[in-house]
């Protein structure tokens, strides 16, 4: 029987032996590839891995920059910050974002109704950044978030600097306010400059020179625990937190006196209408005025939306800047142009007599225009015309003249053109013309101009309309016999870190140069007969005054009334009597100010409109008495 070898020890310890070897083999090679990664990790990589490591431990945190200061022209601060209680909220951290905007609402931290708005703006924004949700916490709300803190992943409670308004609603269609920036804002935001930043300027001055007054927003990193909550640095961090000082907005010297602002809307107080006074030698806007006003602090604060609701649903409508905006008929304080027209075209002499029975009509026809004196002026020339005011007088010149001729004259005033004022918002109001009208009116029926539609715009009436803004420069044009400047309200730009101030100069426009220059003394005589003359319709209100008053009286009709009705103001809705205005200028020989007012629904320029010119001119002219 054959043996036969079952076991080959030899053979079984070479193969045991190459395994091994191989293995080994691998495991160091497998071990110099960690050492070589951990070393290349450890000494190559380590300033780039520490920087990344940086960023898992440290946190960013916005340092909003400081909104430049409002000044007036006397240096009065009328726009500053102070320090608040705001809510930011850092999308990553929140978790489910809509749990906790839901939870916030919960705690009465947030109104329901501002709930999609704050989602927008959140997602508008980088998912590290700190967005500001809500400003100027009430104690009760700040005691509410201590509460609720742990409920609130992501929300933080912060110490920022918010925009305050000490004179309240005085002078605030001028100043405008700051909200918070909602959807339509986000064209105009550049996310780096508003890093950490929730607001921005919404009207007048503050939307404007936004660019100016917003400043550099900066940041500084902090470190975290695992749960996002601040700790403190140890000895042996790694790297130093890093950060960046935020650069404050330039401040404003407006042109604004803020006093004279404020007698202005006292003056007016309890009505509805507008105020603007100008200097006339810059251009300089020393009051603008619309009421009823509103205060900016609500809106520096964030409105709740029934706060919201009550300004804008206010038949009153006192977010609508009347000063800018409004459009009014101008009325009869256009009739010291209509002549200053009549006489550069030489239609019309200043001796030239024309008879008044109270009444006009035209050629060939038997519609009647009235006279707001029914048994009309007698005999007028230019002169007693203005200073009385007399319909007839201008119905018949504007005839005279034509339409083309008067929207010619009046463009050269200024009228259908916004002034240019330097904050947005205006409008141009209506010089009409036969080609404004083709354009306007879509049926051809409504395109014809009629000739009885030049008669009424001699007074101020028909289409024409024009903002407050428009009267008080066109007056400042007559008081400075032809010169102008472009109105405005920023007077100069400081660099709070400098000091530098960087003065804006008057922009002059180009001058309404006449045929003859005396027709502008023959202007300004008629118009001091408004103030001072035995028949002078503002005589009443500029009586005492210690200096002179180039003035004119004018009454703007809201409705018109038939021909055989009267008008009594007394049977007349409040909101479709007349519109009282009033402009002129002072002192007549050495025009220090030019001021317009409208007063809607008030009556008579002479007696309601006229006595706000009066107080302007008092604080501004009178001489002190110590």
């Amino acid at each position: 029987m054959r043996r036969v070898r079952v076991k080959d020890d030899a053979l079984e310890q070479r193969i045991f032996l190459r395994r091994a070897l191989i293995a080994g083999i691998a495991a160091a090679v497998l071990l110099l590839l960690l050492a070589g990664r951990a070393w290349w990790l450890q000494v190559l990589r380590h300033e780039h891995f520490s920087e990344l490591s940086q960023e898992n431990r440290a946190r960013v945190e916005p340092l909003p920059a400081n909104r430049g200061l409002l000044r007036d022209r006397a240096g009065r601060v009328i726009a500053d910050n102070s320090p608040a209680y705001q809510l930011e909220l850092v999308r990553e951290q929140a978790g489910d974002l809509q749990a906790t905007l839901a939870r916030l609402e919960e705690f009465r931290l947030l109104d329901g109704d501002e709930i999609e708005r704050i989602r927008q703006l959140l997602r508008s924004r980088r998912a590290f950044e700190a967005v500001p949700i809500r400003m100027q916490l009430s104690e009760d709300e700040i005691a509410r978030y201590a509460v609720h803190r742990h409920e609130l992943p992501g929300v933080a409670l912060e110490t920022r600097m918010a925009r305050r308004y000490p004179h309240g609603p005085i002078g605030a269609h001028a100043l405008g306010y700051v909200g918070a920036i909602g959807e339509e804002d986000l064209p105009r935001v550049d996310q780096a400059r508003y890093f950490g930043n929730g607001v921005i300027g919404k009207l007048g001055v503050e939307r404007s020179w936004e660019n100016e007054l917003l400043g550099q927003g900066g940041f500084r990193e902090v470190l975290v625990n695992a749960a996002g909550r601040r700790v403190e640095a140890r000895d042996g961090d790694a790297l130093p937190l890093r950060g960046r000082a935020p650069v404050s907005g330039n401040d404003l010297v407006l042109t604004l006196d803020i006093e004279l602002q404020r007698i202005a809307e006292e003056a007016l107080a309890g009505r509805r209408g507008a105020v603007v006074a100008i200097e006339p030698d810059t251009g300089d806007v020393v009051v603008l005025a619309s009421l009823p006003s509103f205060d900016p602090n609500g809106f520096a604060r964030g409105l709740s939306r029934r706060e919201y609701l009550e300004l804008t649903g206010n038949p009153d409508l006192p977010l609508f800047n009347r000063a800018l905006r409004g459009t009014y008929p101008p009325g009869s304080t256009v009739k010291p142009l209509m002549a200053l027209a009549g006489l550069e075209y030489g239609v019309i002499t200043p001796e030239e007599s024309v008879w008044c029975p109270g009444r006009y009509s035209l050629p060939n026809s038997r519609h009647q225009f009235r006279d707001w004196r029914r048994e009309g002026h007698g005999h007028v020339d230019m002169h007693s015309a203005v200073m009385q005011s007399c319909d007839v007088y201008f119905y018949r010149l504007a005839h005279t003249l034509g339409i083309q001729r008067v929207h010619d004259a009046m463009r050269r005033m200024g009228f259908g053109e916004p002034t240019g004022i330097d904050i947005g918002g205006e409008r141009s109001g209506i010089m009409p013309s036969p080609e404004w009208k083709k354009k306007t009116f879509s049926q051809p029926e409504q395109q014809t101009w009629f000739p009885g539609e030049t008669v009424i715009v001699g007074i101020g009436q028909g289409y024409w309309t024009a903002t407050p803004l428009q009267l008080a420069h066109a007056t400042a044009l007559l008081a400075l016999r032809g010169r102008h400047f472009r109105p405005r309200l920023v007077r100069a730009v400081v660099d709070p870190a400098t000091g530098t101030t960087r003065d804006i100069p008057p922009q002059p426009l180009p001058q309404v140069q006449l045929q003859d220059p005396r027709h502008w003394e023959v202007i300004v005589d008629a118009m001091v007969a408004v103030t001072t003359g035995p028949r002078g319709t503002a005589v009443r209100a500029a009586r005492g005054a210690a200096y002179t008053i180039a003035g004119k009286t004018g009454t703007a009709q809201v409705f018109s009334v038939a021909q055989s009705e009267r008008y009594d103001e007394s049977q007349v809705a409040e909101r479709l009597r007349d519109h009282a205005l009033f402009v002129a200028f002072a002192p007549a020989e050495a025009p220090r100010l030019a001021v317009a007012v409208v007063v809607e629904n008030g009556g008579h320029g002479s007696s309601v409109a006229a006595p706000v010119a009066r107080a302007i001119f008092d604080a501004w002219l009178a001489p002190k008495v110590d």
